[in-house]
């Protein structure tokens, strides 16, 4: 169970700590069979520089629109996303690889952001890659496999903002999902609700309470095929449960740019045959957007055995 500052059981996702290994090893492989989401705690991201992240994420995104609008894609919906009738209450804007620097750059010239915003946002790259890293690594050993696979993978970063308002109270502000790279880190807005995961044991969705100083994580489509079905992906969504502004910052450890995922030789044997034919990120992602399968559905399209 999950444990809220105040002592109180808040939710049903894990809390894994991050200075708890190697004991915290079978706690981690459980919520990622289980759940597909665990939050972490005791991470090595500054509460202070998480805090001034948020600030200069809600004063990028209360900039006029042709502002925001320069933000360009590199891959499809890594740049500026405006409002959409499928999903109206949410935009957001991005950078393909936090990991690279110039990448970074890019981004903040492309938004012309201040002195002290570059530097916060430089910051802040470096350390939420060092914890998605981090992050894998402990993934890869919970299965008893090397650390060090997915140095390489591309981080897609992302700034979230939610425009709620009295009239959208009950609605939804990002339709059912799940993410279609590896695994996602998720800082939340510390004050306003919203978050759900679902449970696979009941179905039910989950709420995901605000805790300040802590990330989320969810497993997304690529490490359910990676893992040939050992971990789960998650479904989510975000509902409206207040007329607020709603921000977060989400990474997302996308896939290998150029070799095909498919699981590694020890995660197949007898008793676990290969679940999926090999493919690239780029063309599963094509994939989602073409069959406009984005819960992850589309991954039965290339189970092995179909």
């Amino acid at each position: 169970m999950e444990v809220d500052g105040g002592g109180e059981t808040a939710a049903v996702v894990p809390a894994i700590d991050m200075r708890g290994f190697p004991g915290e090893l079978t706690r981690l492989r459980e919520a990622c069979h289980l759940w597909g989401c665990f939050r972490v705690v005791n991470h090595e991201v500054p509460q202070e520089l998480m805090v001034q992240m948020k600030v200069v994420v809600r004063e990028l995104l209360d900039m006029p629109e042709e502002v925001k609008r320069r933000n360009t894609d590199v891959i499809a919906g890594s740049g500026y996303v405006a409002p959409s009738p499928a999903n109206p209450l949410y935009e957001a804007l991005g950078l393909y690889d936090v990991g690279s620097l110039d990448a970074v750059a890019t981004f903040c010239n492309q938004l012309h952001a201040t002195p002290l915003q570059r530097e916060v946002i430089g910051k802040y790259a470096e350390k939420i890659h060092e914890l998605i890293m981090g992050i894998s690594e402990k993934l890869a050993e919970s299965l008893g496999l090397s650390r060090y696979l997915f140095r390489q993978w591309p981080c897609q970063f992302r700034i979230n903002k939610y425009n709620f308002t009295p009239e959208t109270v009950g609605s939804s502000g990002v339709q059912i999902h799940t993410d279609s790279g590896f695994l996602t880190i998720l800082q939340d807005d510390e004050t306003v609700g919203g978050l759900e995961m679902m449970d696979r044991s009941s179905g039910e969705f989950v709420p995901v309470d605000p805790w300040p100083g802590t990330f989320i994580v969810n497993l997304g489509d690529l490490a359910e095929a990676w893992s040939n079905g050992r971990w789960c992906n998650v479904k989510h969504r975000v509902q409206c449960k207040q007329a607020v502004v709603r921000v977060s910052i989400a990474t997302f450890l996308l896939g290998p740019k150029e070799e095909a995922v498919e699981a590694p030789p020890e995660l197949v044997d007898s008793e676990h045959p290969r679940l999926y034919v090999p493919f690239t990120y780029e063309e599963y992602r094509e994939l989602r957007i073409s069959t406009k399968q984005q819960a992850g559905e589309a991954l039965a399209l290339l189970r092995a055995d179909s």
